[in-house]
């Protein structure tokens, strides 16, 4: 009856905890938001973003246009591709039961990132333009063929480390392939292309952030309704079968979330390092819990903070030049992917 009890409590105790973490992150997202709104080359009061944003006036039409053209888009695009990085890491790490599995390292960035590449060369040279709903399915595309590749390679190799190995090799190959096709590119506007592959939110739309709202929140969503058979599989493939769960559909289902996700950010900010292993650990450590109901929220605000801090970071330390993203998610990311590695070690 006691350990029934203490049970109880400690269940009670970790959900609260999940709803502590997830409100704290809230607020620490709405702080950045302001921040990055009122900082910039130009400064604006907190009183006139309101003001812009609430349509009441009171604010010149210059900051009420840089607020609305430029920072606005830039900041929910951040918000909503950090969050979908996370949930795509945290997604392939319990596919693949390795907590340092993620879109960058396994090479699934990469491999968006040459296709649509690829893509986008052959349009230009067409004199034909790429919508946004083109450049996520040529991501798309890109991330499952190499998702699938990886795969092939995980039932011939026994290790994970090996795995991890294999899938940075696909990374450099698939970068190298993309920087060649940037090399020898005839048309002038491809060096947009070259911007948008050192991984960046600048240059975004209202366009851009209508097609990553559709893509990215309808995947968190359907990623939550999943957290109950996701439970299940991190019990490993025997214990999901017993309970019910199709394990060989649900692996598509994994993939297939995880592809679109990071098929979003491949195409609207290009490569970002180390989001999808840093946070997923970050905010399992910091909830106590392992559990798909909790971590998920967590982890998509966790990743919506991670990188809307970074992109501040990146337009604000040195201004006016501006730092690629991934530098900047690296500097914090990697001390966390080390970190992990070296208490895996300890175990």
């Amino acid at each position: 009856m006691r350990s029934r009890l203490s049970m109880t409590y400690g269940e009670t105790g970790r959900a609260s905890r999940a709803v502590v973490v997830t409100a704290a992150l809230l607020v620490a997202l709405l702080a950045l938001c302001v921040a990055s709104l009122c900082l910039g080359s130009v400064s604006i009061p907190a009183g006139d973003i309101l003001a812009a944003l609430s349509g009441t006036g009171g604010t010149s039409s210059t900051s009420a246009e840089i607020i609305w053209s430029i920072r606005l888009p830039r900041l929910l695009e951040a918000a909503l591709l950090g969050g979908a990085l996370a949930l795509s890491g945290y997604l392939l790490q319990t596919f693949f039961n390795n907590p340092i599995a993620d879109p960058f390292i396994l090479g699934v960035s990469s491999g968006a990132k040459f296709v649509l590449a690829l893509v986008m060369v052959v349009l230009l040279g067409a004199s034909q333009t790429m919508s946004s709903s083109m450049m996520v399915v040529a991501a798309f595309a890109g991330s499952l063929l190499t998702i699938g590749f990886v795969l092939v390679i995980a039932r011939r190799v026994g290790s994970m480390s090996m795995l991890i190995v294999a899938g940075v090799m696909v990374g450099y190959i698939c970068s190298a392939a993309t920087n060649f096709i940037i090399a020898f590119a005839d048309d002038q506007s491809i060096v947009n292309l070259h911007n948008w592959s050192q991984g960046s939110f600048s240059g975004s739309n209202w366009d851009d952030v209508d097609i990553t709202a559709a893509v990215v929140l309808s995947a968190a969503i359907a990623t939550f309704a999943i957290s109950k058979p996701l439970s299940a599989f991190q019990l490993g493939e025997a214990y999901a079968q017993s309970v019910g769960v199709n394990v060989q559909r649900f692996r598509v289902v994994l993939v297939f979330l995880a592809s679109l996700l990071s098929a979003s950010v491949a195409a609207f900010a290009g490569p970002i390092s180390f989001v999808g292993i840093a946070v997923p650990h970050l905010i399992r450590s910091a909830i106590k819990s392992s559990k798909p109901l909790r971590v998920i929220p967590a982890c998509f605000v966790g990743g919506a903070v991670f990188c809307v801090g970074c992109d501040l970071i990146a337009r604000m330390a040195f201004a006016p030049t501006e730092l690629t993203l991934s530098s900047v998610t690296a500097f914090f990311g990697a001390p966390v992917v080390i970190a992990l590695m070296l208490r895996k070690r300890a175990r």
